[in-house]
């Protein structure tokens, strides 16, 4: 049994969109999940990418390249989803996650009425995502019946290998299915003339699930994106972002304080909502829609917790962070979990807990953009309008065209 044995909740907020917000839908039908739904406040256009995260380009362009900027250790991560995946069993029981959220970015696929020759899956993982596109969906039937040919790209070899094609679709699938272990933050940035592997204009769709969140130079990687598709194709992705963890984020400055006499970081900076919105604009994505999903797992304590991180290939990989269980020393680890409990345990998350186990949260920001061609919606002319706001309003608004 996986060390997260309690059920988890999601809780949905709706759509922070650079576009007019397009309602995601919550069709989820896993038993282990019961939804609760809030509103989030949606920010205004005008306002997004204003706070750009430190791990933004500023001028958010391409350099060709990864930034000189360095926040993540790639070899690191590698290295973790390797070891990660040496441990099949272990490691299929922690799926739990990037399967819900890549069976949630399925969901918005299907608000796309088209068929793809060619899909690009960046940032594979244990091809969660073709796991997800085989799942019966009536009446229309399994998404993959819609894809010719999904290439799956992952940094780790062994976590892209570990399970066999009959596990991750039936043989009577008609989707072509190939593997390429490659550094996602690299392999799109050059085409094959500038030598590079992937041509401009080449896939249907790109989509990438749970996995940019790793990548340092994150503009750079989305220029990219928006080169190797066609035009008027979609970039679909979800990320953890935001708020993901900060229960153990707080627990974790609290007890650091306490006993170190200072704070170290041991969870990843993270893109925030409106910076997304932001660097797909910038980036030359068109009709861009943004959303946000928490997901809250409850586990029986910090341990179970940290071990499951680990199991995932999900550990710290930051740059000059400290060794040990999550960059945690033992120090800090005797007193987490009593913070913990304290802070954020039971009763609903309020703190003081009650025995029954602690929450944990992950955000996931879902995103699509399209890259730009004939036949998109355009904005009308400012002026153009053939309705008076002032009828639309009865009567009673203000003459907007008089001064």
């Amino acid at each position: 049994m996986s060390p997260c044995t309690l059920p988890f909740r999601i809780r949905t907020h709706w759509g922070v969109a650079a576009q007019p917000i397009r309602q995601c839908r919550a069709r989820l039908v896993s038993p282990h999940c019961s939804f609760r739904r809030h509103l989030a406040v949606a920010a205004d256009a005008q306002n997004l990418g204003k706070n750009d995260s430190n791990r933004s380009n500023p001028a958010g362009h391409p350099q060709g390249g990864t930034g000189s900027f360095q926040i993540f250790d790639r070899e690191v991560k590698k290295l973790q989803r390797d070891r990660a995946a040496l441990k099949v069993e272990e490691s299929r029981k922690v799926d739990y996650l990037r399967d819900e959220v890549a069976n949630r970015l399925v969901e918005r696929l299907y608000d796309i009425n088209r068929n793809y020759d060619h899909v690009l899956d960046l940032g594979a993982g244990a091809c969660h995502l073709a796991r997800a596109l085989h799942k019966p969906h009536p009446p229309s039937g399994p998404f993959a019946d819609r894809i010719k040919h999904l290439t799956c790209v992952e940094l780790s070899s062994n976590y892209l290998t570990r399970d066999e094609d009959s596990y991750i679709m039936p043989p009577t699938s008609s989707m072509r299915l190939t593997r390429m272990a490659r550094d996602e933050e690299t392999v799109l940035f050059n085409p094959p003339s500038k030598g590079g592997e992937l041509e401009s204009n080449t896939f249907d769709a790109v989509i990438s699930s749970g996995s940019l969140q790793w990548i340092n130079d994150l503009p750079s990687v989305l220029a990219s994106i928006n080169r190797v598709l066609k035009p008027d194709s979609p970039f679909l992705c979800a990320m953890f972002g935001g708020d993901t963890l900060y229960e153990l984020r707080t627990s974790l400055q609290l007890v650091n304080m306490d006993r170190l006499g200072g704070v170290s970081p041991h969870v990843s900076p993270l893109a925030d909502v409106r910076d997304m919105g932001g660097l797909l604009q910038r980036t030359g994505f068109k009709l861009i829609t943004v959303d946000v999903d928490d997901i809250i797992v409850d586990y029986l304590d910090v341990f179970a917790l940290l071990k499951d991180l680990q199991a995932m290939g999900e550990a710290n990989a930051i740059l000059g962070r400290r060794k040990g269980l999550a960059g945690i020393s033992k120090e800090t680890l005797m007193g987490l979990d009593g913070v913990y409990r304290e802070l954020h345990g039971r009763p609903e998350d309020g703190g003081s807990g009650d025995g029954t186990g602690i929450p944990a949260t992950f955000r996931i920001i879902y995103m699509i953009g399209w890259k730009e061609g004939t036949g998109q919606q355009q904005p009308l002319k400012r002026g153009s309008g053939d309705v008076n706001l002032k009828e639309v309003l009865g009567g009673e608004g203000q003459d907007f065209g008089k001064k």
